[in-house]
């Protein structure tokens, strides 16, 4: 966001004049008026009041490394390598990047925006600016991909734990990487595989997006909710949230690395939104009814001939009509 200083400046909902703005800033009363208009097409909302100034209308919620860095647990934060942005093409190929640029500790990439955020199935994700987190961290888990069973899962805990200690109640889960709240999606994980980069070692990017204050979104073709807008009486903060996240999914990480995915079945089908409903396959080879995860991650459907154990890579379940 090439605005950010002014906007900062504008942070406090004051009325601040161009000439106090341009001492500020260092610049002309012109290039004022120009950030102020590129703030504007940013989707910023300011009122220009005659003979006086300018006012921010707009909720202002900045990402800042140095906040999110001051919120997380010291073991985390000391083997973290930390990247906020003010655009990127998806966090996920960012940190992708980092590792192929051989990355000191945890990469981990949030930014502002993305131009081609992606979900799920190649799907794009909504990564309008200022508005949600966009937050990708780069994981290493030894024992080859047989040990990453459930590990959506585990982030959908993690994720889950993360925002009902901030105080977002009533946070459910749809298998096998969405998250939910009673209005609809709040946010997804995405999880890429980066390869065997040695024997045992497998690389994992986990991508997570977060609806915080957005308020439209056209583009989105299912019912979606906010943190804002689920919870208007509270005040969310995009570092806050991050920072809980990582710490959250870091502590999770660890657990599961060491005892698997048993630790995290109970949690998870504790917030499981498909429970007791009537399910079917998108390709329609599987209806019954949803009865929780087994051992491995994989969701089970009881069905007239026997109950099913359906992959997460091998189709897509949603409630029936």
């Amino acid at each position: 966001m090439k605005s950010k200083a002014l906007i900062t400046l504008l942070s406090d909902g004051a009325v601040h004049s161009g000439e106090s703005l341009a001492t500020a800033l260092g610049v002309s009363r012109t290039a004022v008026w120009k950030q102020i208009r590129r703030a504007m097409e940013e989707g910023f909302r300011i009122e220009t009041i005659r003979g006086r100034g300018y006012q921010l209308l707009s909720t202002v919620d900045l990402l800042d490394r140095d906040d999110i860095l001051a919120e997380l647990a010291p073991e985390t934060r000391t083997g973290l390598s930390l990247r906020v942005l003010d655009e990127v093409d998806s966090t996920n190929a960012e940190v992708v990047r980092q590792i192929a640029n051989g990355v000191d500790g945890v990469p981990v990439t949030i930014a502002d925006c993305q131009t081609a955020g992606r979900g799920r199935r190649g799907r794009a994700w909504s990564s309008p600016r200022g508005q949600n987190l966009y937050l990708s961290m780069g994981l290493t888990f030894h024992g080859g991909f047989a040990v990453l069973d459930g590990l959506s899962l585990v982030l959908g805990v993690a994720v889950a734990n993360a925002l009902e200690g901030l105080g977002a109640e009533g946070i459910g889960l749809k298998w096998p990487n969405d998250i939910f709240l009673p209005q609809g999606k709040l946010g997804g994980i995405l999880v890429e595989l980066q390869g065997e980069l040695q024997e045992g070692v497998v690389q994992v990017i986990a991508g997570i997006g977060i609806n915080v204050h957005m308020a439209d979104a056209k583009e989105v073709d299912q019912p979606w909710s906010s943190l804002g807008g689920f919870y208007p009486g509270q005040s969310w903060s995009r570092n806050r949230i991050a920072a809980a996240i990582i710490n959250a999914v870091q502590d999770s990480v660890r657990i599961f690395a060491e005892y698997g995915f048993q630790e995290f079945r109970a949690p998870w089908q504790q917030r499981d939104i498909f429970a007791g409903r009537s399910l079917q396959a998108r390709d329609g080879t599987v209806n019954g009814m949803g009865c929780g995860i087994d051992e491995g991650g994989n969701y089970l459907v009881r069905t007239e001939s026997g109950t099913v154990a359906v992959r997460a890579g091998e189709i897509s379940l949603r409630v029936s009509p």
